[in-house]
């Protein structure tokens, strides 16, 4: 019997991401709370996939405040995920509070930064998570010794693709309350780390609560949009003494990433959590359709 496509054996490596939480908004609302309802659904979601990643990457603002309390109750849902996950702090997470419930997040440096190795011969996949927290600043930070750091990866496997996952995308998205100014100097600095390494693929990140696509020195970089509730879309710049009723954050569905390394080519899928109508399937109706799909195919 020929195994369906979904039980085959997937070449290459996928990596799911889920970002901005928020666990701990409503302190109060335990297991109800609005963030951790929708963190527990997109959890659900992916782990009800035919196709299971190979890694979970949770890319900052774990939590709204950084408490200890918060990062038990996400320690406690992902205590049984049946696939790897890793953390990376985001500015309303506390590094301090998260390591010490997560004791076993690589460090470089007191920093929650580090690399890992997926894959194997064509397919091999070098990952480096990145720290941008730093403490009292919405906005992101990469200092030198970060800096030094992420160069000497990135020098010592030159011929090995690679994607870095950061929380605070190093541009400017033209969503005036969320951006930080264009030559802030992490953002220079991190860009000088990246300049001329052509075997990153992509940069992942969160922090925006939408999805955004741009580059950093010809390089991809992805926005992730989050399981929290999501920034509003209005690019008009703002006169913070001017409260003029603009909408700064809907509630539209939360949301994950799967990215996916195989044939030499890396693409990202944003998928949405919700409930709604499944408008058509592969029934046996759809088999001349699909079978003239994939005749069309050249090798």
């Amino acid at each position: 019997m020929t195994p369906s496509a979904s039980s085959q054996i997937r070449k290459g490596v996928l990596i799911a991401q889920i970002t901005d939480t928020h666990v701990g908004f409503e302190p109060e609302a335990g297991e109800n709370e609005f963030n951790f309802v929708r963190f527990r659904n997109v959890l659900g979601h992916l782990l009800s996939q035919p196709v299971q990643p190979d890694l979970l990457i949770l890319s900052g603002d774990l939590t709204d405040n950084g408490s200890a309390e918060c990062y038990r109750r996400i320690r406690e849902l992902i205590a049984d995920c049946p696939i790897p996950v890793e953390i990376i702090p985001g500015n309303h997470d506390s590094r301090d509070t998260m390591l010490e419930i997560f004791p076993e997040c690589p460090t470089a440096d007191g920093f929650a930064q580090f690399a890992l190795e997926l894959g194997e011969g064509e397919d091999a996949l070098r990952i480096l998570c990145l720290d941008s927290f730093e403490p009292g600043r919405h906005g992101g930070a990469f200092c030198e010794v970060r800096a030094a750091w992420l160069t000497k990866q990135l020098e010592a496997h030159p011929d090995t693709p690679t994607v870095l996952f950061i929380h605070h995308p190093p541009v400017v998205s033209s969503i005036d309350w969320m951006d930080p100014k264009p030559h802030e100097p992490w953002m220079i600095r991190f860009r000088d780390a990246v300049r001329g390494h052509r075997q990153i693929l992509s940069i992942q990140a969160g922090h925006l609560h939408r999805p955004l696509h741009s580059t950093v020195e010809g390089i991809p970089l992805s926005v992730t949009p989050a399981v929290a509730p999501a920034v509003s879309l209005d690019l008009r710049p703002m006169d913070t003494d001017v409260a003029d009723h603009r909408p700064i954050v809907d509630a539209e569905p939360p949301f994950y990433s799967l990215h996916i390394w195989r044939d030499q080519n890396f693409v990202s899928h944003f998928q949405p959590v919700g409930n709604w109508q499944t408008l058509a399937r592969f029934e046996e109706h759809i088999k001349p359709m699909m079978k003239g799909l994939f005749a069309e195919r050249v090798e």
